[in-house]
């Protein structure tokens, strides 16, 4: 019911509606429009409540709602369908429920705050509320589970475009993070349930660092991670930065349904690499071995040579810079 208020306040042409005429849209009481408005309040909308006026809206907040993008959305599908939380454990966890109970492809978890959060191999992912972008997107791709990796990305590369319109450089460390000035403000875990020829669903969670300030972050952290704020040095508003992430990767994600590849994710991706001719640390079977960073086949593979002169093909896996970068 909240949404269906502050749709009526919006259409409103910043004139006052009164409480009557809102009860009479929605079949509820003046009491119950009342009520809502204050909900509202607390969600942060600017709210002027004059008596025998009614109520203008006066502001918006940075909530990541349907409700608060759907104007100037631009998909077909992805986002269209959002489920939003205030606070919640873990939305890759959440979107896998959904899509096991039949939630159609392109539904979006999304929440202000995550407490229970990871990413790769378990790692705690730290948040901050209202500051970031955290969400995880359910898709049904028709193909095997041999080009499910591809989808992480086709994510990477929707974000770091969708940053990039901000004016500022980014870089992927293959295959899920992206990086301002060497320090990492996003990062992806894509989870997929099905058999080797078939996929059921694929969940790809992803955590951006939107409007942190450096006291967000704990210090033993802050040479390694970082925000779009901190490094554009201004407020980022976090529903045009999603908007243009969905658009993004609706349309990389199309090409790679359609084309059965994720050709323009992997070549931005290429491009964008910041392990490209640099010496890697390579996680192995719980040992780390030394490579250099040959190319990133068109499949999206990283190819390394390690020491022995050994070449490989890495779909997956931990890989860092060499500690002398």
């Amino acid at each position: 019911m909240k949404e269906e208020i502050i749709d009526i306040l919006k259409c409103s042409d910043n004139n006052f509606i009164s409480g009557q005429s809102i009860s009479e849209k929605l079949g509820i009481t003046r009491a119950a429009v009342w009520k809502y408005i204050n909900k509202l309040k607390e969600e942060g909308y600017k709210i002027e409540a004059i008596s025998k006026k009614g109520y203008r809206l006066k502001s918006c907040p940075d909530l990541l709602t349907y409700t608060e993008i759907k104007d100037i959305l631009n998909t077909k599908y992805i986002g269209r369908n959002i489920i939003h939380f205030d606070s919640i454990k873990c939305t890759n966890d959440s979107a896998k429920k959904l899509a096991e109970e039949g939630a159609k492809e392109g539904t979006v978890v999304i929440a202000e705050e995550q407490t229970a959060g990871r990413g790769r191999f378990r790692r705690e992912w730290v948040a901050a509320k209202y500051k970031s972008i955290i969400m995880s997107i359910i898709l049904r791709p028709n193909t095997n589970s041999a080009c499910v990796y591809q989808i992480t990305q086709i994510a990477a590369a929707a974000i770091g475009k969708a940053i990039e319109e901000l004016n500022i450089n980014v870089g992927i460390k293959w295959p899920n993070d992206i990086i301002i000035n060497w320090r990492k403000v996003c990062g992806i875990l894509t989870e997929a349930s099905g058999e080797i020829d078939k996929i059921n669903y694929v969940v790809v969670g992803i955590g951006v660092n939107v409007n942190q300030e450096s006291l967000d972050f704990p210090k033993e952290v802050l040479s390694k991670a970082s925000s779009i704020r901190i490094e554009k040095n201004e407020h980022i508003s976090r529903k045009l930065l999603l908007c243009s992430f969905f658009e993004k990767f609706e349309m990389l994600y199309n090409e790679f349904k359609n084309c059965e590849n994720a050709k323009s994710a992997i070549e931005y991706c290429r491009q964008k690499s910041i392990l490209l001719g640099k010496t890697i640390e390579v996680e192995r079977k719980k040992q780390v071995v030394i490579a250099k960073v040959l190319e990133i086949a068109p499949d999206g593979c990283l190819i390394v040579q390690y020491e022995d002169g050994k070449k490989d093909r890495l779909i997956s896996g931990e890989v860092s810079l060499h500690r002398t970068y």
